[in-house]
């Protein structure tokens, strides 16, 4: 059988849910109230980094084949410490075509950039300039002489990663975006089967050249 609450028992029940309700509101209040006085203080660690997104295109120019890759599109997601200018990113990038011709014989590969570990940089604060190292491994396949495929493995790629520092071009903006440019080497390559000799005389080298093009920045989707 139910036990009768009394109209005394009812209104010290909901005087405490109450209470609940209200206390929450006011922790709510305090931790928002505290963390903007520490942003607008300047404390250290109080700001989050800022997230940002752009669309990624480009071209880049080996040497060595003397041949041009279109790179994108892609992304890249950066976050910036806006009060020392650091930033990390992660780069984005499809697989590129590319085609040449070796004594006068084409030949077409597909690259596949591999980013080992994140994109780091900084961001000139006062100018808007940005420059970024990141450390690519680049992996072949899909290699045709004359047409033919010529096997390369599941693991064709370079001995370590590719260091590719790039800097802002003029015009170039945080929130807009711009071109960024630089030049690289290419490491030689390892487990290309038989064709490992013939890529190491025309890939690696120095010299290549790298033109990113950052399109308008968006904030990341929650």
């Amino acid at each position: 059988m139910k036990r009768m609450l009394s109209g005394t028992t009812r209104g010290r029940r909901a005087a405490g849910r109450a209470g609940v309700a209200i206390a929450a509101t006011l922790g709510c209040f305090a931790l928002t109230t505290v963390s903007a006085q520490a942003e607008g203080s300047g404390e250290a660690g109080a700001a989050a980094p800022v997230r940002l997104d752009y669309p990624l295109s480009g071209t880049t120019h080996l040497s060595g084949p003397g041949s041009d890759l279109t790179l994108g599109p892609g992304a890249l997601k950066s976050s910036t410490d806006m009060t020392t200018g650091a930033l990390t990113a992660e780069t984005q990038l499809p697989d590129a075509q590319g085609s040449f011709k070796a004594l006068g014989i084409p030949v077409s590969v597909t690259t596949e950039f591999i980013e080992e570990e994140p994109t780091t940089g900084t961001l000139d604060l006062d100018a808007g300039s940005v420059k970024t190292t990141s450390r690519l491994t680049l992996r072949l396949k899909n290699l045709k002489v004359a047409g033919l495929p010529m096997p390369v493995g599941p693991h064709c790629k370079t001995r370590t990663p590719a260091v590719i520092d790039l800097a802002s071009e003029d015009g170039f903006s945080v929130f807009g975006g711009g071109k960024l440019s630089g030049t690289y080497t290419i490491p030689k390559f390892e487990h290309c089967l038989l064709a490992t000799p013939v890529i190491n005389s025309m890939v690696p080298g120095d010299g290549n050249t790298i033109t990113l093009t950052l399109g308008k920045a968006t904030a990341p989707a929650p």
